[in-house]
């Protein structure tokens, strides 16, 4: 009874239930990436229902809700903020546009070059360049279509038609700020005000030379072009470059000697004024202090003074002019490619470009830069310190080839930056006015919501880069703790940095986002977004995202030691359970749809930063947070690492045992990913590793939806009803056998035979139940999508909790009761044998299963209609074939000719016919019952699928109204007791460890305890 009970083919069917879902799944053609060629990949072939029941989401920010298409949009230098106003117009314009990898590039490369020996003005080229830059995007887009020109590019040969990384238009074309460049023209023209760097102006051109320098050798992107991919980008016709530029630091080093014998009467560092404006010189200079007072051997002082006497500028300046323009010439015509890591990287070097200031070749011992001017210098490449996360920071230390200085650059977060500059002298106030004012334009950026990034460098003497390198070479020769001795070293070397400015770089949301989570919301899932990004660009993001909104009560938790993490997370549940004790008063207007939103009840979030979690991790304060998060809507968790993110989605799928969704597209985001219950992976544009960690992988943000609230809704259901048809199927059957024992004497014999029984699960009611698992829907996709509360249900285990189950069983007992006893009183007082009594009872049953499937089925394909029939003559085509032949031809149990003498008696076809009307009756009444009466929202949904379209819309409507009049009902009977005055924008504006609350009975309560502790 057992083995017939709980079937091996119950295990077999839901694989083959799965593995169909799953092809479905992925031959959905609404989420199918047309750009890049993917489609939804299901890495993993058995938690497919599992879809259908998440409470959690974790998801990462950058490439994964956004677009990681980093695009440089301002920067600050030395505390002065350029805007780049143009290019924020640009970018504006630009967003109307299809992208590049969907339509193909909308414009050719379109950066600046200055051209510092022709008489027009830079205002008028720059003028000249708009005009045909706009000439351009309306040519292209009135007679081309984008399509055709990637075609045609793609026919040329065009390297710029490659797929490339990080290398669309509006990542590469990059309008400059027309006060910066000029700046930039200034400190390469009139070098001499250089040299004065104790002055103000002097310091900031060399610090403005510094900076992109910094931005253009400080990164790990390789270059390539059309004929030397991935190599040194200085093709054979340009080898006398090279050359040229050694003879250039030959010139310099020649013109250097004649300034130190001629009269010591000349400041040092001082030009000829006799100097042409246009000769071609190099701007490299040094800002730091010490530059300012060194005398000969200052990497200033024999960069700047290039011509002491007139006749030698005159001269030296028209072999440099050669040289340049030579090299010029033959590097006009190349189309630069940069292959980058990380998107932010990219960025950074296409604003430099933009600037002039062009990476022309890496190889692993040398990086080549060409100047603003023309002129191409090697820097000689020592050492290279990679991010990670736990400095959250790059740097690279080269070699000047002029100067022959040892620097230091660094760029990485203002967090880490900031606390790492050197400390400067009470006098210096303009240094400290430096470093407030990029602090304040820091917070600005992230205030809305662009990357920063902070920009340093430091100067190292000789002895001092020895005594560093041989420590940093026995780290790595290091067999023990070697990793751990590296990053010694790195820490040892990124100290007492010069601020040389910042960077702000916007990643755009990607397309659908806001919607996505605003469905997901609705539909009852709770969303923790764990980013490594600032906390003022986590929370501009999350309100772009419509993760915060304007109706939620946020609290910003931040602070450092255990104890007062603590007092607040006790204040903070303290005041949500006064919002609730307030809330529990109001009235409320039911609804049967009513988003999360809608009702009077609030909507809490929490911010939260990496330093305090490490607190409460530290602290024992895992409950206390965990209590604080299931109250919150929205959790977001700023300047999080790797290893937290996984430990945030441990500590929740664990303590509240629920079900969670990681979803990510980078390498940082593996762990969180394999934490969770489902792991989702993006093709992103920074490699595969997400994506080949993860249960499933798809394209876009906005695929989630469709992913979770319809496939994920089908398949939970289907399969929690193919799960209790099963269960149903082999009751109803095994109980016949069951009946029949109390007439045998428990001796175990059956009145069916040994071989139909077996057939009976194999085959004959194998089938149709595989059909609804894999085809059946009980609402449509789109009223999934219109209707996201429905997913609740799967979150509620509506399709598979106990009392489901106990009916089910019930009705099961029922009908077996039925199936056996009616048969039974028919043949009760004729001469039929056991078997001649078994086989109309086994055919009535597989009539009864089949009509009881049908009853429960809500789709009907030509699939459907197949198997049900199919099912029933191969049971008539099998059972007569076998007993047509004498296959045991042992008295008295013979199965021969049964069947065949069964079909000529009328009493066989009265039984099959009336047995399964009785037994389905009360399946019938109770579904129509709860169909009219107990309706749920899944039946009404179904309901309203099956109006026309008129009706439909007239209920949608009717529906719409219900919520708006509910929204508004909150709004007016929560204005006392629960008022949000600090949208979520400003709240992040406080740098305060404590919380910030939009409840004003409970911030009284909690500013005392804060000011208790």
């Amino acid at each position: 009874l057992l083995q017939v009970f709980i079937p091996i083919s119950l295990y077999v069917s839901i694989e083959f239930v799965r593995l169909g879902q799953i092809f479905f799944i992925n031959n959905d053609v609404e989420m199918y990436n047309e750009s890049s060629d993917n489609r939804l990949q299901c890495r993993t072939l058995n938690i497919t229902e599992d879809l259908g029941q998440i409470q959690y989401i974790f998801s990462d920010k950058t490439g994964t809700l956004t677009e990681n298409k980093m695009v440089f949009r301002r920067c600050t230098i030395m505390g002065t903020e350029f805007r780049h106003d143009e290019n924020t117009k640009r970018l504006s314009t630009q967003r109307e546009l299809d992208s590049y990898d969907k339509d193909g590039p909308l414009l050719k490369s379109t950066g600046p070059v200055i051209n510092f020996q022709s008489s027009t003005s830079y205002r008028q080229q720059k003028k000249i360049r708009s005009v045909q830059r706009s000439q351009s995007i309306s040519s292209q887009q009135q007679f081309t279509g984008f399509k055709n020109c990637k075609k045609s590019a793609m026919d040329c040969g065009s390297f710029s038609s490659q797929r490339v990384a990080f290398s669309s238009p509006l990542e590469k074309d990059i309008i400059p700020d027309e006060v910066l460049l000029n700046r930039i023209q200034d400190a390469v023209v009139h070098m001499d005000s250089l040299t004065r760097l104790k002055a103000g102006i002097g310091l900031e051109r060399a610090c403005i030379i510094d900076f992109f320098l910094a931005l253009t050798l400080c990164n790990t992107v390789m270059v390539s072009t059309a004929t030397q991919p991935r190599q040194r980008v200085l093709p054979s016709p340009l080898s006398k470059t090279s050359t040229n530029s050694q003879e250039l630091q030959q010139l310099f080093q020649k013109l250097n000697l004649k300034r130190t014998s001629q009269s010591g009467s000349d400041e040092p560092g001082g030009l000829c004024d006799k100097a042409s404006p246009s000769s071609k010189i190099s701007p490299i200079s040094s800002c730091g202090p010490e530059s300012g007072t060194d005398n000969a051997g200052s990497g200033t002082d024999v960069i700047n003074n290039v011509c002491e006497n007139g006749k030698a500028a005159e001269s030296i300046g028209r072999d440099v002019t050669d040289i340049v323009a030579e090299a010029e010439e033959k590097t006009s015509n190349l189309d630069f490619c940069y292959e980058a890591e990380s998107p932010d990287e990219a960025a950074l070097v296409h604003a430099a470009r933009a600037y002039n200031f062009m990476l022309l070749s890496r190889t692993p011992d040398q990086v080549t830069v060409e100047l603003p001017q023309g002129d191409l210098l090697t820097f000689e490449l020592l050492h290279t310190l990679a991010f990670d996360s736990a400095r959250k920071r790059m740097s690279v230390i080269v070699k000047h080839p002029l100067t022959k200085e040892i620097i230091v650059y660094t760029k990485g977060a203002d967090s880490v930056i900031m606390d790492l500059l050197e400390e400067p002298a009470r006098d210096e106030k303009q240094q400290r006015k430096i470093m407030n004012e990029t602090q304040k334009y820091l917070d600005l950026y992230a205030s809305n919501g662009l990357r920063t990034l902070c920009i340093a460098k430091k100067v190292l003497s000789d002895d001092e880069y020895k005594k560093w390198a041989r420590l940093r070479h026995e780290a790595e020769t290091s067999i023990t703790d070697r990793e751990a001795l590296i990053l010694e070293t790195a820490l040892q070397l990124e100290t007492n940095l010069k601020l040389l400015g910042a960077t702000g770089i916007e990643d755009r949301l990607q397309v659908g986002v806001p919607d996505t989570i605003e469905a997901l919301r609705e539909a009852g899932v709770l969303i923790w977004i764990l980013t490594g990004d600032k906390q003022e660009t986590a929370v501009n993001i999350a309100s772009a995202c419509k993760l915060l909104t304007s109706k939620d009560v946020v609290f910003t938790l931040n602070c450092k030691n255990q104890e007062t993490c603590e007092s607040l997370l006790d204040c903070i549940l303290d005041e949500i359970r006064i919002c609730k004790e307030v809330n529990c008063t109001t009235s409320k207007l039911p609804t049967d749809f009513a988003p999360v939103s809608s009702g009077s009840k609030p909507s809490f979030g929490l911010v939260i930063d990496g330093k305090t979690l490490r607190a409460i991790v530290n602290g024992n304060l895992q409950k206390k947070f965990l209590e604080l998060a299931k109250c919150c809507q929205s959790v977001l968790c700023c300047r999080s690492t790797p290893l937290q993110k996984s430990m945030v989605v441990k500590l929740v799928r664990d303590h509240l045992k629920v079900m969670t969704l990681a979803i990510g597209d980078g390498a940082n985001d593996v762990s969180m990913i394999q934490a969770a219950d489902v792991g989702i992976g993006i093709f992103g544009q920074e490699g595969m590793q997400a994506v080949m960690a993860s249960d499933f992988a798809i394209s876009h943000f906005k695929d989630l939806k469709k992913l979770l609230l319809v496939h994920g809704h089908w398949c939970y259901t289907r399969l929690a009803n193919m799960i209790i048809y099963f269960f149903y199927k082999n009751v109803a059957y095994v109980n016949l056998l069951f009946w029949y024992q109390f007439f045998c004497g428990f001796s175990g014999s059956t009145m069916i035979d040994y071989w139909l029984m077996i057939f009976f699960n194999l085959f004959f009611t194998s089938l149709p139940p595989l059909m609804c698992g894999i085809l059946d829907r009980d609402v449509s996709a789109e009223m999934l999508l219109k209707l996201p509360n429905l997913y609740r249900s799967g979150q509620q285990s509506a399709a598979s909790n106990l009392g489901t189950f106990l009916i089910t069983m019930l009705d099961a007992f029922y009908q077996s009761i039925v199936c056996f006893f009616i048969p039974y009183f028919a043949y009760r007082d004729t001469n039929i044998d056991v078997f001649m009594f078994g086989t109309p009872m086994n055919t009535l049953s597989l009539f009864t299963i089949l009509a009881h499937l049908a009853i429960e089925a809500k789709t009907w394909t030509w699939l459907h209609w197949g198997s049900m029939i199919g099912s029933i003559a191969f049971y008539f085509l099998v059972t007569l074939v076998y007993s047509a032949n004498c296959v045991t031809c042992n008295h008295p149990s013979n199965p021969y000719w049964i069947m065949q003498r069964q079909m000529t008696d009328p009493l066989f076809y009265l039984v099959c016919l009336i047995t399964p009307v009785l037994a389905l009756l009360p399946r019938y009444l109770f579904r129509s019952l709860q169909g009219t009466l107990f309706a749920t929202r899944v039946l009404k949904a179904r309901q309203l699928d099956k109006l026309n379209k008129e009706q439909h819309l007239q209920t949608m409507k009717h529906w719409k109204t219900l919520n708006t009049t509910a929204d508004d009902t909150s709004s007016l009977t929560d204005q006392s007791p629960v008022e949000n005055v600090n949208p979520p924008c400003t709240m992040a504006n406080n740098h305060d460890p404590q919380f910030i609350s939009s409840n004003p009975m409970g911030m009284a309560k909690v500013q005392s305890s804060i000011n208790r502790v």
